[in-house]
């Protein structure tokens, strides 16, 4: 039996019944809800053939181990998807959009990044392994889904492998507050990594030094600075505009 997850809350599991129902091995509900919302979800999992067991509070508190499960836990066994940076790599082209991510330690902004990333069309998520929050129950309830379909890769070496993503053809921006111009003055159309860094830390320095340029997020409020995963929105969906705009003129 191959490795197994356990995948919590509502956008998780109906991700997960989208896209791979085969690999839920278990699918628990709390009987105690029987709203519009539970009732789509276990119409998809009977149309999916996947079986439902109903389960007491106590039981899904356990299996989620403390997560937000809103009475839905799946045990899942894990899904094929890129299990490594080269494997990303292999298939860069004009469309190659990615996310890495310097620092970002809180599960819950992580979570929120992948969603971004994953909404705005983004192949995978880069984090270093020593200074990053892990894949959790609460980073992929944060994800909402995003978890289920987008790799999160750890790389020993950040600096390293933004070296092997510009080899391969691919531009890196880092998202710097003190950028001379903003990302609305930089084409963003071809293939692209964004990196950004925690709040209120930023990039490293070697981060910072391999990215190819460096742009800001311009601030028109009384605020200096925006969350890394609204930061990581903006970013991602004005690479999307520019691309989208440049596909319709073409």
């Amino acid at each position: 039996m191959g490795a197994t997850r356990v995948v919590t809350g509502f956008h998780a599991v109906t991700a997960r019944l989208r896209h791979a129902p085969e690999s839920i091995e278990a699918l628990y509900v709390d009987g105690q809800r029987r709203d519009g919302r539970m009732q789509q979800l276990l119409v998809r999992a009977e149309s999916a053939g996947v079986r439902v067991t109903v389960a007491e509070a106590a039981r899904l508190q356990r299996l989620a181990a403390g997560s937000t499960h809103q009475g839905v836990v799946a045990v899942c066994r894990e899904v094929a998807v890129a299990r490594t940076l080269d494997d990303v790599l292999a298939g860069a082209d004009a469309r190659t959009l990615l996310l890495l991510l310097d620092g970002v330690t809180d599960p819950r902004n992580l979570g929120a990044c992948m969603r971004a990333a994953d909404a705005a069309g983004a192949q995978a998520v880069i984090v270093p392994r020593d200074r990053s929050a892990n894949l959790t129950p609460v980073v992929a309830g944060a994800a909402a889904g995003a978890a289920e379909a987008l790799p999160l890769l750890a790389v020993t070496n950040l600096a390293r492998a933004m070296e092997e993503i510009r080899d391969a053809g691919v531009w890196i921006v880092g998202a710097a507050g003190e950028a001379q111009r903003t990302l609305y003055e930089i084409d963003l159309t071809g293939p692209l990594a964004w990196v950004l860094g925690a709040e209120g830390q930023g990039l490293r320095r070697l981060t910072r030094e391999k990215c190819d340029w460096l742009a800001r997020i311009p601030m028109h409020g009384h605020v200096d600075s925006l969350n890394v995963s609204v930061a990581t929105g903006v970013c991602l969906f004005e690479t999307a505009r520019q691309r989208a705009a440049k596909a319709a003129a073409a």
